[in-house]
């Protein structure tokens, strides 16, 4: 292997690297172009984040395997990297669901390599740590017709990108700033797109705490504060301070500004943590570290979490991919849980204007991939009312149910109408989680979910597309986890597919906790 390269020459090297992309995208998709080469790294690359936290997190990895989608293209060839192996049924149950092409033939284009590591850790890390595996990535491809496409892109996505000699289908690093929550409200803010009080670029506790003395001063109705680490995943790196009990002391009025930071700096000790595994202590650090904001936690008697999806492709052409409502969970629901497709046309379209207004200032400072923009939206006597809280450039829980929905129907999404459509022009909706939990659902391998689905007929059907496609599939002996997209020709279908499922499962199991 080559001796590592100083940080200026990475990433002088990279944007060398990065002028071939173009060229490399298009012509992945001109069959007559000759063979083309793509590396999918389903990493979590998360500062300041602890990835032990998520259950199951190596099966997360599993969330890519809609790009054997590309498949399809006759000369293209996948090299598909993962922590440990992936089970032979799910390598299976995934290549029969491309159509148009011979399984066969999908699966001598593609191959699976693995580092063999099971601790809860980045991928990119992992693979860094092994330069023989590199160079078996390396001797897989034809590194004048290939790119590597991620999950998360992070220095180390660049660091890889630059070992393996081939450009990365995915935002720069020296951009990600852009996607932390204080890049999020700047870019909100230049956009002209409404956002909850709060303020940004806070590196301390002491921070936090005069930030939210001015939010509470300057809106006294407020009852609770959101701390949220730039730096996140499904809602995790998020706390909750209520501004009540003890704090209602120091309220605005009835205290001076210094005894009101005081008495919040020694609250944020109380903060209520969405993991379960975080510290207070744990969290400051990571404030430290990787910086945080505090917002204003908007409050309505009946609020959603929508989200829309953008990419911009590497000609810097956007395009509005998706809407959803984000189903959320966790201590104060705030958690990812899983989501609906399409968000409510009450407001999709309007979310889904806001997120283009975002996705042309990112255009303009040169982003390029995937693209999420997340709300918050309540209900008011005029209608509902939307608030931008974050920018993901990333793919994220979200990305996996629109992709399936292409790979098993090459269908496509309209933009004006906010809908999906197949390519017989029929409309499609569907409810996905990431997160069902069950402790009779450990032990079940693979295998099991798919005999069970058999049996009580909830495989996705081609001739009717309609039906159930799973995934998370190797998370569930261990942790009793397991992923599923329920797919309906109206939203009342979509929701019976993912009932029946759910109904299956736990009837399929109960009995094998007496055993």
């Amino acid at each position: 292997m080559a001796a590592p390269r100083s940080p200026d020459e990475e990433i002088q090297r990279f944007g060398e690297l990065q002028l071939t992309l173009v060229d490399r995208w298009m012509k992945l998709r001109d069959d007559e172009s000759g063979r083309r080469d793509v590396v999918i790294v389903p990493s979590l690359s998360l500062d300041g984040f602890q990835l032990a936290s998520i259950p199951g997190i190596n099966a997360y990895e599993e969330r890519m395997l809609f790009t054997l989608g590309l498949l399809r293209k006759p000369r293209a060839r996948v090299v598909y990297v993962t922590s440990q192996p992936l089970h032979p049924a799910i390598v299976d149950y995934f290549l029969a669901l491309i159509g148009g092409i011979p399984t066969a033939h999908a699966r001598a284009r593609l191959t699976l390599l693995s580092c063999y590591d099971s601790t809860p850790r980045s991928l990119t890390d992992k693979i860094l740590e092994r330069p023989r595996l590199i160079q078996r990535i390396r001797d897989a491809i034809d590194t004048e017709r290939a790119h590597m496409t991620v999950f998360t892109v992070s220095e180390r996505e660049r660091q890889l990108a630059v070992a393996l000699g081939i450009p990365l289908y995915g935002v720069d690093p020296k951009l990600l700033p852009l996607g932390t929550k204080s890049g999020s409200r700047e870019v909100f803010r230049e956009a002209g797109v409404a956002m909850s009080p709060g303020a940004e670029n806070l590196r301390s506790a002491r921070d936090v705490a005069n930030a939210t003395a001015d939010l509470w001063e300057e809106h006294p109705e407020t009852k609770r504060v959101v701390v949220k680490l730039n730096e996140g995943f499904s809602g995790e790196g998020n706390a909750l301070l209520r501004l009540s009990g003890d704090l209602r002391r120091v309220a605005p009025g009835k205290a001076s500004h210094r005894s009101r930071v005081s008495a919040l700096g020694k609250g944020l000790e109380n903060l209520r943590f969405q993991s379960g595994n975080e510290t207070w202590r744990r969290f400051e650090s990571a404030i430290e570290t990787v910086g945080a904001v505090v917002e204003a936690f908007v409050e309505g008697k009946e609020s959603r979490s929508p989200s829309a999806q953008l990419r911009i492709n590497p000609g810097g052409e956007l395009e509005a991919m998706s809407t959803h409502d984000q189903i959320l969970g966790g201590r104060d629901g705030q958690v990812y849980q899983g989501c609906r497709f399409p968000a409510d046309p009450a407001y999709h379209l309007a979310i889904q204007h806001d997120a283009l207004k975002v996705g042309e200032i990112l255009v303009r400072k040169g982003v390029i991939g995937r693209v999420a923009v997340d709300f918050v939206t309540v209900r008011t006597k005029g209608g509902w009312k939307s608030y931008a809280i974050e920018i993901n450039l990333r793919m994220t829980g979200t990305t996996h149910p629109i992709m399936m929905m292409r790979l098993l129907n090459d269908g496509t999404y309209d933009p004006e109408e906010g809908v999906y459509v197949t390519r017989r022009g029929d409309p499609r909706f569907y409810v996905s989680t990431d997160n069902l939990i069950r402790p009779h659902y450990r032990g079940l391998l693979p295998g099991d979910v798919l005999d069970i689905a058999a049996r009580h007929h909830l495989h996705y059907q081609p001739w009717a597309e309609t039906g159930v496609a799973f995934h998370l599939l190797g998370g569930l002996s261990e942790f009793g986890k397991v992923g599923f997209t329920a797919i309906g020709a109206s939203p009342e279908e979509a929701d019976g597919w993912y009932e029946r499922t759910e109904r299956a499962l736990d009837a399929e199991t109960q009995g094998d906790m007496n055993t």
